[in-house]
């Protein structure tokens, strides 16, 4: 396939990306959204006359001595925010049995995020990692800079194959002085050997410096070992392999506890720095899933 076909096809694929997931920020997300995910404070808007049940607190006292009769400040939500979106490229997330793989779904799920954050006039900027950042593309307005993060979404190749939350948590600290409205899109698998999250010390230092999200992504068929007999398996990060007997009922139990133990030792760490989240399967609708989500926070 020569390039001019290349680029072709991913522009088809951006812009059926955009088609879709832009009619779904406005006629569903947009709304959520912005309920959702606040602004940073109250900005000062205007001062008018008191009127009984004001707040005195809010009173301007150098316009009450000039005009010689009450005057309070008016606020209003300082709505527009910065929001970073954390994706994760590392190769577990070409992975995929139910026709969309972990890497597709991120993309459909950033561009709903984004499009719904250009919607309520909000920056949207882009960190790419693996087991390291790859690239970072600092936070814009307008459709051609979101456009673009799509396409980076979809056409980027990372230089390295494995994951490192804490690495990306760590960039996005130090990047973002000022406070972010930030989506952590990954499948989550950055884990000890006991199954327990490699990325607790940066994820607490992130969350007291950022308004943190994380949407996970995962197929049903990693979390299940069907009974498939004696198959050879390569993790594709690390690239080890190994044979493992499927038909072991014991194996798959031992293989299905560890995947329960993981994932419960991430929501008791989301829970006790109280980072929302919310699970979504490549198989599943995640418009269900991301309305959930922003109706719990």
């Amino acid at each position: 396939m020569d390039r001019s076909s290349g680029v072709e096809d991913l522009l088809k694929k951006v812009r059926k990306i955009e088609i879709r997931t832009r009619a779904l920020s406005h006629q569903i997300f947009a709304g959520e959204y912005h309920s959702a995910f606040k602004g940073r404070g109250m900005a000062f808007s205007e001062v008018r006359e008191y009127q009984y049940g004001d707040d005195v607190r809010n009173m301007d006292w150098n316009v009450t001595a000039r005009l010689r009769s009450p005057y309070i400040k008016v606020f209003e939500e300082e709505r527009e925010l910065t929001v970073v979106l954390m994706i994760d490229i590392s190769r577990s997330g070409l992975f995929g049995t139910s026709g969309m793989n972990k890497r597709d779904l991120i993309a459909e799920i950033a561009a709903v995020l984004s499009f719904s954050a250009i919607i309520n006039n909000d920056k949207v900027g882009a960190l790419f990692f693996s087991d390291r950042v790859e690239k970072f593309i600092p936070p814009k307005k307008g459709r051609s800079h979101l456009l673009h993060i799509i396409r980076e979404i979809l056409e980027f190749r990372p230089q390295h194959d494995g994951t490192d939350i804490s690495e990306a948590l760590r960039y996005l600290t130090n990047a973002l002085k000022k406070r972010c409205t930030a989506f952590l899109l990954s499948d989550m698998l950055d884990v000890n050997e006991d199954g327990s999250p490699r990325y607790e010390d940066a994820l607490k230092v992130a969350v007291n410096r950022h308004d943190l999200s994380v949407i996970e992504v995962y197929d049903r068929r990693e979390r299940n070992i069907p009974d498939v007999g004696l198959v050879h398996v390569k993790d594709s990060e690390t690239l080890k392999d190994a044979w493992i007997d499927t038909s072991s009922k014991k194996v798959r139990q031992a293989y299905m506890k560890w995947f329960s133990d993981m994932s419960e030792s991430a929501s008791r760490l989301f829970l006790k720095y109280k980072v929302d989240n919310v699970s979504i399967a490549t198989d599943e609708d995640y418009v269900k899933g991301l309305m959930t989500f922003f109706h719990k926070r």
